[in-house]
């Protein structure tokens, strides 16, 4: 394998010896003895125009060659003809380099390192398994054996660890949890970066692979899992979904026990005394709110009404009518049974129509799955109440519709017809929901109350960059609760830099730039016309192609670190490639140069 920059330098093309020269550096120092001593470092680097700015640079470290070498390096630029390229430069390694070194350098800039704790071989480790979790997610014995195939093992030590050395690893940065935490909330949910004082949080689960866990239950599975054991973990963000907490809880545990844990933790542990937690119905629960109004400090609350709720502000003439809707999507009611709460009801018609259209398309295949069961008893092929009742249960519960059918069965017949007052009645709520929330309409008018309760989507989305899209949570493996909640903390850390990565190169992805305001907080989210234009070209001006944002991290770790070594000296020399426009473009989007090494 031959790079293209050293193969320039050895053929001393003319296009180039502009671009890269070699730079010598002299430094002093002064000895213990009192003597001066000089010596001189070498570099080779490369020239180029970023707008109006010169820039230089650095692709090796050339110090440690014989002047012989350095000289005939600086004549191949100069433009003398030397040897055949073949014959000049070997490559004895090239490994992946760009990857991990762009999401080392977003780390850096955010100053994760420090938040991890002090500098230590475990927090090398941690700060490995974190990135390894951005750049290739996978198991911690996976990942033990990729860090020597890139240079994130070779520059933050971690080539050399053992499996016994990661797990110290996360058992160290679990110890750390807390602190980890408290440092993200003052970034994040402090009253002078949060002026809203809000914050956001849901819990999901995921599906584990063993027995032995003492978190592992059974329990709701939002994964669709059934039949497998499971743990639940509830994600805390800033109003703009940035990960700021995270909890692991046994697999059976409710919404509203985890909403009580993570308030514990935002009052105790990040000594915030005034929040707006928003959450959903099923989280925020009466009793919920009754706790909240027992805490010592300010806390209030942003929720949705349970059907059952919603049903009885609309009966017999209540304050809830759906002529509240003709002119406007939205509505600010009170009610008796919430004192000192507003209300505020939404009606999304376009939701209303994709429910209406989904509930009747359910109900059609139920009723097809029902004809050969009715054709059976009919032509009597099935009889008996118990046998039909059999098939008929088979089948009728497998889009969740049996409460919209009335099933008559005798020993010899069996009627099915739809409960349509049932039906119209479930209908009257779709695309319906109303927010409540003791906020004063001066600090959070009905728009914003809206919006607030809708941002919950943010939180939905890092669950899914979590579980799925880019750091692959599930399944978990591990068996020590520790070790399970070191394991998600990790996902939590990562997903904490995706955020950041996402939206610095969004110029390079599919992801919409500047998504365009409702016209109203009711309506359904709306791409950009750039970034349709975007999904439709598929290609930027220049005609690079855009990609996913886990296409994007594939092509910088097509950027190597190269060992070189030239004729006629044993050194090996580490050196770059030459960065692709989109790679240098992915580093100037993250505010760093394209770094030779790590650290």
């Amino acid at each position: 394998m031959r790079s293209r920059a050293l193969t320039v330098i050895v053929m001393g093309m003319a296009s180039q010896a502009a671009a890269m020269h070699v730079a010598r550096i002299r430094s002093g120092y002064t000895d213990k003895a009192g003597q001066r001593r000089e010596y001189e470092s070498v570099y080779l680097r490369r020239t180029y125009r970023d707008g109006g700015r010169v820039r230089h640079e650095t692709l090796a470290n050339l110090s440690g060659l014989p002047e012989g070498v350095v000289g005939s390096i600086e004549a191949a630029l100069q433009g003398t003809a030397l040897v055949p390229a073949s014959d000049a430069v070997t490559i004895t390694r090239s490994v992946p380099h760009g990857h991990v070194a762009a999401v080392h350098a977003m780390a850096a800039k955010l100053g994760l390192p420090a938040l991890l704790g002090p500098a230590s071989r475990e927090r090398d480790l941690a700060l490995a398994l974190v990135i390894s979790r951005v750049a290739a997610p996978a198991s911690k014995l996976s990942t033990l054996a990729w860090w020597s195939d890139t240079t994130l093992g070779a520059d933050l030590g971690a080539d050399a660890a053992s499996t016994d050395d990661v797990y110290a690893a996360m058992d160290w940065l679990q110890a750390r949890q807390d602190a980890i935490e408290a440092g993200l909330a003052r970034r994040h949910l402090a009253p002078e970066a949060n002026p809203s004082r809000m914050a956001l949080f849901d819990l999901s689960s995921s599906w584990m692979e063993g027995r032995c866990c003492p978190l592992s239950a059974r329990g709701y599975s939002r994964d669709g899992k059934k039949g497998k054991l499971q743990i639940e973990y509830g994600l805390l963000t800033d109003p703009e979904g940035r990960p700021v907490a995270v909890r692991v809880f046994p697999g059976n545990t409710g919404d509203p026990a985890a909403f009580t844990e993570i308030v514990s933790v935002v009052r105790d542990k990040f000594g915030l005394e005034k929040m707006v937690m928003a959450g959903d119905r099923g989280m925020i629960t009466t009793a919920r709110i009754d706790a909240l109004k027992e805490l010592d400090g300010d806390y209030g609350w942003i929720t949705a009404l349970r059907a059952p709720a919603i049903r009885k502000l609309m009966a017999d003439d209540g304050p809830l009518q759906l002529s509240l809707f003709d002119e406007q999507d939205l509505a600010e009611i009170t009610s008796p049974d919430f004192p000192g709460e507003r209300l505020v009801a939404c009606r999304n018609p376009v939701l209303a129509a994709d429910r209406a259209r989904t509930r009747e398309e359910l109900l059609a295949a139920t009723e097809k799955l029902l004809a050969p069961v009715i054709a059976r008893v009919q032509a009597g092929r099935l009889a008996g109440a118990g046998e039909i009742g059999v098939a008929v249960g088979k089948v009728i519960s497998t889009y969740k519709t049996a409460k919209h059918f009335d099933v008559t069965i005798t020993d010899t017949s069996l009627a099915v017809t739809r409960r349509q007052d049932q039906i119209d009645e479930e209908a009257a709520l779709d695309g319906l929901y109303v927010i409540r929330t003791p906020l004063p309409a001066a600090q959070l008018d009905a728009p914003a109350v809206v919006t607030a309760y809708k941002n919950l989507k943010y939180v939905e989305r890092d669950f899914r960059h979590i579980k799925a899209d880019d750091l692959d949570l599930r399944p978990v493996f591990h068996r020590l609760e520790k070790r399970v909640k070191g394991h998600v903390l990790i996902c939590m850390l990562a997903a904490y830099l995706v955020w950041h990565l996402r939206r610095a190169w969004a110029p390079l992805t599919y992801t919409d730039e500047d998504p365009p305001a409702p016209a109203n907080p009711v309506a359904p989210a709306r791409r950009s016309e750039a970034a349709q234009a975007k999904a439709s070209a598929q290609h930027d001006p220049a005609g690079r192609p855009y990609r996913s944002f886990r296409g994007l991290l594939t092509h910088l770790g097509t950027l190597t670190r190269n060992q070189v070594r030239f004729a006629g000296s044993p050194a090996t020399v580490p050196m770059l490639t030459e960065p692709t426009s989109e790679q240098r473009q992915a580093f100037d989007l993250i505010g760093a140069p394209v770094p030779l090494a790590l650290k």
